[in-house]
């Protein structure tokens, strides 16, 4: 047996034991959800992580999703390569982002177990680094037709288009594209916006502000709570508001740990986000969250969570703690929210209006979290009652195996909710039952 293979079994044991351990310890805790969460209290973990994720199966010969009741669901593309996120084009056309996180160099134990258990859940790999359009010309609900949009990116995630120009949203930076209405694929070389350091948390997902005047780009953290430092982690854990006239950028707001999905509440006009956040701290503390944002809001990362709760792991900064804003609503520790979009009332029967959110999924707690897409209700610009289920069954009930992860979603161009699956490799469509 190679030395590469009793480490990986090394690794596995330990991260096995670590979970054995945590359970032993009592009671897992209540999930932290809603606007007025119960955090559980943190029990830092030290060195011996909590590393539990399925092995990617994909899905079985007309297996599909559970949809909710009054639901249902359909493959509306497949045999995609990772596909990650969605946008639609005003000719109906549908693009979809396909791209993965690449391997770094391995600089510890840890790091070795994560990109190990990572590889094995299809979380890491080699990107595809395209974007591939999707056409329904009949309009059945299925695409019968595909092709290569753009290829050659680095790491695509976020599209917008904004006129005769089609931006992109790669890990190092937006750029900006000629594109002529009705366009099967661009080719022209790209003009660079702004520059983003990669590595770390690598999505750039991208929005525009509803006059078309402005982007806005959601950039992760290096790490999970700067372990090597501030310094590394300058121009990060941020939303940026990129002024495409002017050619300027800056931070909107930050302490944000990573901020992938974004949307509108059209009510209020405000900007919404959902934040994926630190680890090592217990299964529900704490808790990922969707959030409105402030211009000039600081959110707590690294320094303190959910409101003022401060990590005793990191150097602390008093005034910063002191600002940090306590988000909206809790979406469960460590459910990887990634996906977000609004649904107007009625978009899906017996949905009031509210905000769709696409949950990955965990990997770092003893009792496996997301793996589906949920709704959570607004009234009046504002979270309003519990969270309900779009679409479940993306994990096996034993937890050995997932057979898609939720990613982005967003309304295709006849109004259904499209779910990007990027373990399944399946672009799902839900409508009415």
């Amino acid at each position: 047996m190679s030395l590469s293979s009793n480490f990986a079994r090394i690794v596995a044991l330990i991260g096995a034991g670590a979970v054995l351990w945590r359970r032993s310890q009592g009671a897992q805790p209540a999930p932290a959800w809603g606007s007025a969460p119960v955090v559980p209290e943190a029990k830092p973990q030290g060195a011996i992580p909590t590393l539990k994720m399925p092995t990617a199966q994909g899905w079985s010969t007309g297996q599909m999703p559970v949809a909710a009741p009054g639901l249902k669901v359909n493959a509306f593309a497949t045999g995609l390569d990772h596909p990650r996120w969605i946008n639609v084009l005003p000719n109906g056309d549908v693009l979809v982002a396909e791209s993965n996180q690449v391997a770094t160099r391995i600089g510890s134990i840890f790091s070795y177990a994560m990109q190990a258990t990572m590889r094995r859940a299809r979380a890491l790999g080699v990107s595809a680094n395209r974007i591939t359009l999707l056409r329904d010309s009949n309009g059945d609900g299925i695409a019968e037709q595909r092709g290569t949009f753009m290829e050659g990116l680095s790491q695509p995630f976020g599209m917008a288009l904004l006129g005769d120009t089609f931006y992109v949203g790669n890990t190092d930076g937006v750029v900006a594209f000629p594109y002529a209405e009705g366009a099967d694929r661009i080719t022209a070389a790209g003009r660079k916006l702004t520059t983003f350091k990669p590595g770390g948390h690598w999505t750039r997902s991208l929005l525009p502000s509803a006059d078309g005047k402005k982007l806005y780009a959601g950039v992760g953290s290096q790490s999970n709570i700067a372990e090597s430092g501030m310094a590394v982690e300058e121009g990060r854990a941020a939303i940026y508001e990129l002024d495409l006239a002017a050619g300027t950028s800056r931070i909107f707001a930050g302490g944000l740990r990573n901020p992938v999905g974004l949307a509108w509440e059209p009510r209020t006009g405000v900007l919404w986000t959902v934040v994926n956040e630190r680890d090592g701290l217990g299964d529900e503390t704490p808790p990922d969250y969707l959030t409105s944002v402030r211009d000039g809001g600081f959110y707590g990362w690294p320094y303190c969570y959910w409101g003022q709760t401060v990590d005793d792991r990191v150097p602390q900064d008093r005034a910063a703690v002191a600002r940090a804003l306590t988000p909206d609503y809790a979406l469960g520790g460590h459910t990887a929210s990634l996906g977000l979009c609004w649904l107007p009332a009625g978009t899906l029967p017996g949905f009031p209006e509210g905000m769709a959110i696409g949950q990955h999924g965990s990997w770092n707690r003893s009792t496996l979290s997301g793996y589906k897409v949920v709704f959570v209700p607004f009234e009046n610009g504002r979270p309003a009652g519990p969270a309900r289920d779009i679409l479940s069954g993306f994990l096996a009930p034993d937890e050995r195996v997932s057979y898609g992860r939720p990613v982005g979603v967003t309304l295709g161009p006849d109004g259904a909710l499209l779910v990007a699956d990027d373990v399944g490799n399946v672009i799902w469509r839900v409508t009415g039952a």
